[in-house]
């Protein structure tokens, strides 16, 4: 197999350490990053000496390189629209960092960018790919539970936990809006993912702990043409937590535990985390798929599926517009905490 070589724009968001670890112990997937740029100079030279990257002193440089045929953006979020439409413009293939961007008009920037220039794209979303998530969706595709009435996300994070989290770009409304928009784009893009596009939303979000942590707190729920709930629940100041996911249908349940960082770090060993009951059966059934151990496993195995979709194995996870599509919802929640109303989203 030939080998893809890739250059990293911006080492901001951590997962890309994850996918430059297991792409170097797994050569056999045939990617290798080469090259890298940041603006911040220290950032840029510690990844350059963990993973042995030529060190680029601008994007243009980066991108100019013949041998560099694809990008990872991982960069704050305030940069991804125009390191996109650069890296379009260079003909790379493009993986993109959560989340797709800060505003709506960014996004239709970067959908246009790919789309004129006809450049592989994929967002770089894990729970798409979590082997738990996988098989929630395949039950549900197999009709066996028939119409679903309601589903709950809930996800969460300790940065209450996390030394200096507060002075991050994370939480920097110029970079990143706040820690809601940042994070709970995962359990959005997850419904959005397992169930399409909602039609609207009505959402509460705050700030209960630390100040310096806006939007710590969401609640949003969701409504679909069918009148199909989706409630997506998130807290990112959490010691603690099991049950992640609840599908309740006609037919049937299904259970999603230990599937977020507290939930994973206070799993007992052995506890399931999928598990489903059918009308007519004895009992629950417990997934054999096997267990997450942390949540840096669950980061991780982006690496191989992306590796799959460089080398043309494989769709992209999720596509640009499906990122714009994402952001709406995020968007849509905003909307609703700030007027008191439901949102009409499309």
């Amino acid at each position: 197999m030939e080998t893809i070589s890739i250059g990293i724009l911006g080492f901001a968001h951590g997962h890309v350490d994850a996918y430059c670890n297991k792409w170097r112990e797994n050569p056999d997937w045939g990617v290798r990053a080469i090259a890298g740029w940041d603006h911040d100079a220290d950032r840029l030279s510690g990844a350059v000496g963990r993973y042995g990257l030529a060190a680029c002193e601008s994007v243009e440089a980066l991108l100019a390189r013949k041998d560099v045929r694809a990008v990872v953006i991982a960069a704050e979020t305030s940069r991804h629209a125009e390191l996109v439409e650069q890296a379009a413009a260079a003909g790379k293939a493009i993986i993109v960092q959560k989340p797709l961007a800060l505003t709506l008009v960014e996004a239709d920037r970067m959908v246009a960018a790919v789309e004129r220039h006809r450049v592989p794209f994929t967002m770089a979303w894990q729970m798409r790919v979590d082997p738990h998530n996988l098989q929630a969706r395949e039950l549900l595709a197999s009709g066996k539970f028939g119409r679903v009435y309601m589903v709950r996300r809930r996800h969460c994070l300790n940065t209450q936990d996390w030394p200096n989290f507060d002075r991050t770009w994370h939480v920097q409304p110029q970079f990143n809006r706040d820690i809601f928009a940042d994070d709970a784009a995962h359990p959005l893009d997850f419904i959005y993912w397992l169930l399409g596009r909602p039609v609207s939303v009505m959402a509460e979000m705050g700030t209960l702990l630390n100040p310096k942590v806006v939007n710590d707190n969401g609640i949003a729920v969701f409504r679909y043409a069918d009148g199909l709930f989706a409630e997506v629940s998130c807290t990112f100041v959490a010691p603690a937590g099991e049950n992640t996911l609840e599908i309740v249908a006609e037919k049937g349940v299904i259970i999603g535990n230990h599937g977020d960082v507290p939930s994973t770090n206070t799993r007992p060993a052995g506890a399931p985390q999928l598990k489903w009951w059918l009308k007519g059966d004895s009992g629950w059934k417990t997934s054999n798929v096997p267990e997450i151990t942390g949540q840096g496993q669950r980061i991780a195995g982006l690496a191989q599926p992306l590796a799959e979709f460089l080398h043309g194995r494989r769709a992209p996870i999720a596509t640009a517009a499906e990122g714009r599509d994402v952001l709406r919802m995020v968007q849509g929640c905003y909307d609703s905490a700030e007027s008191g109303a439901r949102i009409k989203l499309w």
